[in-house]
């Protein structure tokens, strides 16, 4: 007994059916994102934020140096500075650490010296221990950042605006493996890190 027309008309329609129903079961399984991948990617992002907060810090803390070594310009440097610390925080980072590092610079010459010269003259003579290891650490590290600075204010400021510009460099670099909202800040704050670098040499003249 031959079929009736529509049967056949049904069973193409059902055929054509099953095939866009696999076609989208295989679209669907090739969109669906990999966690393992997803998880490799941010933690490099993490990682890569981690590790442009500590530059930022660092750099922050050598505009501190610079400060304490060239008090004349303050003035010109501490704005740049700010905005490094801003840096900072946008990675993630605490800029407490490095703007209490900034201020303990800063103020080395002055606290240390006196309460040097206030205690020998109220309690005598300063016992050898007192005088010991603590005191020859603190006063090498409270002039370790002074050694490191140029004399010369323009060579310091050159100093500032290499480390700068380098470092804006690596991040131009590292932003091409970085998932999307991490990019464009690596990539916003590489832009302003050559702008420090050009205003710390040209910007001057």
């Amino acid at each position: 007994m031959p079929f009736p027309p529509f049967s056949r008309a049904s069973v193409r329609r059902r055929s054509l059916l099953a095939s866009a129903a696999g076609v989208a079961l295989l679209a669907g399984c090739s969109s669906a994102p990999d966690p393992a991948a997803r998880n490799s990617a941010l933690s490099s992002a993490d990682r890569a934020r981690a590790r442009a907060a500590r530059d930022s810090a660092a750099l922050a803390e050598r505009y501190a140096e610079v400060i304490a070594a060239h008090p004349g310009l303050a003035e010109r440097l501490r704005p740049l500075r700010a905005e490094v610390l801003r840096h900072v925080q946008a990675f993630g980072g605490a800029s407490g650490s490095a703007s209490g590092s900034a201020s303990a610079s800063a103020s080395a010459s002055s606290p240390a010296s006196a309460s040097a010269s206030v205690t020998p003259s109220a309690s005598g003579a300063v016992p050898s221990s007192a005088s010991g290891p603590a005191s020859a650490s603190g006063s090498a590290s409270a002039s370790a950042g002074a050694s490191s600075v140029p004399e010369d204010p323009k060579a310091a400021l050159k100093g500032l605006a290499t480390a700068e510009r380098n470092l804006a460099d690596r991040r131009a670099e590292a932003l091409q493996d970085l998932p999307g909202e991490s990019a464009r800040l690596m990539a916003s704050v590489a832009a302003a890190g050559a702008v420090h670098a050009y205003l710390l040499t040209e910007g001057g003249k």
